[in-house]
């Protein structure tokens, strides 16, 4: 229900003071000595509606306190997730509950399965984030909205209860003198106050923008917060890693299929000692090898038309590109940095079955590590399947063989060799410097021969269409900041009673900043400078 004043306003219900007049409408407050102008004792819905499910729903979230608490726990939250590096930080080619559980021990392996590993993506993280925005929205309209209304409804003259409650206040004895009233205005104005006359009432009032500076704050975090939620929205922001061995072309992530790359050569550069000796001797003898540059020698696909899935697509050469640290591969928003390398990764290995006794070859093999065939054919009855693979070998915790990775560190087989003698077939485990034959002895083995390695570059594809929102979100807020910190929201209210005239000021902050400014004001015109009611006999703050 509304509240009509008696100057003729109609005020919400829960209104404190006249939006209008300003006179005091609940009888607690009109005990007190100064008035609460912090929203100008305008009806907030928050103070006001407390019967619905949206009504608790709103007085929740526009509670400070909430919001503050909200933050806290965010902030907790990410400070736990520093804890230990997150998955995208990890090395890539092992599962990370095993590289947790490797690297940590049982605080890893739970780290992981309480979801601290990915923290910044799970979707408890994400709800806080929103959370803290839904707070700061429903904060703002239920402040802002009767702040503007109950600013833009004032008018000149106040009530008599207005002005005696305000933290500035005096009268003073000033028959009608239109040569003070001239130099009052002009004495305001001065100081670039806006003037509003009504009757022989002034109000001065300046700077009333300060007064949104923490409201800008919260839309420059509101749009800072959606940035960020924006990341995990599919295509808004991509980083991921392309382990590209030389020779080999893979689809570029994030390109769904359309781009591939192709890596023809990698390239280190080490510093030379006889030429940069001079400059980096000392830390060369230290070090040894120091890594001066590193690049890769790429050639760009764009795939033709449409393919069937398994069928090698049509690939149209677009360019060729050199891919350096901080000078990287652009494409259609894309952008591919050279951030990682490893020289002499294995990529085949050969060996001969051969007669343990004689030493008699019976023919060779070469094993693609990165897919390696099933069955060679090695003639004359004599042939060889690998039926197990492991390429980073290691005993799991049963003593059976497994592999950490899908990576070639550490390659190991199982082999059945084949030949005119032993039609059955034996088997051995055949390991770097090592050979099991788990059936007993064989009359066959495996001999390892020659290995051939290669340099593989590691890149991370990237894309970040987010960083408009939180720039521009940064910018508003640093606006808000200054809105608020550098200027106040000061008025003067004159109101000629008679022979008297009643003088009250307020400002948002900063009172002995106002209080100055009103003394140069009222120079030369015969009014007293009004008192600071909040200070006692003393003269000190009470």
């Amino acid at each position: 229900m509304n509240v009509k004043c008696e100057c003729g306003h109609v005020n919400p219900h829960g209104t404190v003071l006249c939006e209008s007049c300003g006179k005091v409408l609940e009888e607690k407050e009109k005990d007190k000595k100064l008035l609460d102008m912090r929203y100008e004792g305008s009806a907030r819905r928050s103070q006001t509606y407390n019967k619905t499910i949206i009504d608790k729903i709103w007085n929740f979230f526009s509670s400070v306190k909430v919001g503050v608490w909200l933050i806290v726990i965010t902030l907790l939250a990410s400070i736990f997730g520093t804890i230990l590096p997150q998955v995208m930080y990890i090395p890539q080619n092992i599962p990370a509950i095993q590289h947790y559980e490797n690297e940590y021990g049982w605080f890893g392996r739970l780290y992981y399965e309480l979801g601290f590993h990915d923290l910044y993506s799970s979707w408890w993280y994400l709800l806080l984030i929103a959370l803290i925005g839904v707070s700061l929205v429903i904060c703002s309209l239920d402040r802002v909205i009767p702040l503007y209304r109950a600013l833009n409804n004032q008018r000149v003259a106040r009530h008599e209860g207005f002005l005696k409650r305000q933290r500035l206040y005096g009268i003073s004895e000033a028959p009608q003198n239109q040569e003070m009233v001239a130099t009052l205005i002009e004495n305001m104005k001065s100081k670039r106050y806006k003037i509003r006359e009504e009757n022989g009432n002034i109000l001065a009032e300046k700077n009333r923008f300060a007064r949104w500076g923490p409201y800008i704050n919260h839309i420059g975090l509101i749009i800072f917060l959606l940035g960020g939620m924006l990341r995990f929205v599919p295509g808004m922001y991509v980083d991921e890693t392309l382990w590209l061995r030389e020779g080999e072309t893979k689809t570029i992530p994030a390109t769904d299929g359309q781009y591939y790359l192709e890596n023809n050569q990698f390239i280190v550069e080490l510093y030379d000692k006889e030429k940069d000796g001079e400059v980096f001797g000392q830390a060369l003898d230290r070090a040894g090898g120091v890594v001066k540059t590193y690049q890769a020698n790429v050639t760009l696909y764009e795939k033709q038309g449409e393919s069937v899935p398994g069928e090698q697509p049509e690939l149209e050469k677009v360019r060729d590109a050199e891919i350096r640290v901080n000078e990287p591969l652009k494409i259609d928003g894309l952008a591919l940095y050279q951030v990682d390398y490893k020289l002499n990764e294995l990529h085949k290995m050969t060996f001969t079955l051969q007669s343990k006794e004689t030493e008699e070859e019976f023919g060779e093999i070469q094993i693609d590590l990165n897919n390696p065939e099933k069955q060679y054919d090695l003639g004359d009855g004599y042939s060889v399947e690998v039926k197990s693979y492991f390429p980073d070998f290691e005993f799991n915790e049963d003593g059976e063989p497994s592999t950490k990775s899908r990576v070639p560190n550490n390659p190991a087989f199982v082999f059945e060799m084949t030949a005119p003698d032993k039609p059955e077939g034996e088997v051995s485990f055949v390991a770097i410097q090592e050979t099991i034959e788990p059936l007993g002895d064989n009359k066959y083995k495996m001999a390892f021969k020659a290995v051939e390695t290669k340099n593989v570059s590691g890149l991370t594809v990237r894309k970040d269409s987010t960083l408009w929102f939180l720039g521009l979100g940064g910018i508003i807020f640093m606006i808000g900041v200054a809105q608020g910190s550098y200027w106040n929201h000061r008025r003067i209210w004159i109101r000629r009673m008679g022979d008297k005239v009643w003088v009250a000021g307020h400002t948002n902050k900063n009172w002995h900043g106002l209080k100055r400014e009103i003394e140069v004001i009222f120079e030369g015109t015969g009014l007293n400078v009004p008192m600071d009611q909040q200070q006692d006999e003393d003269g000190r703050l009470s």
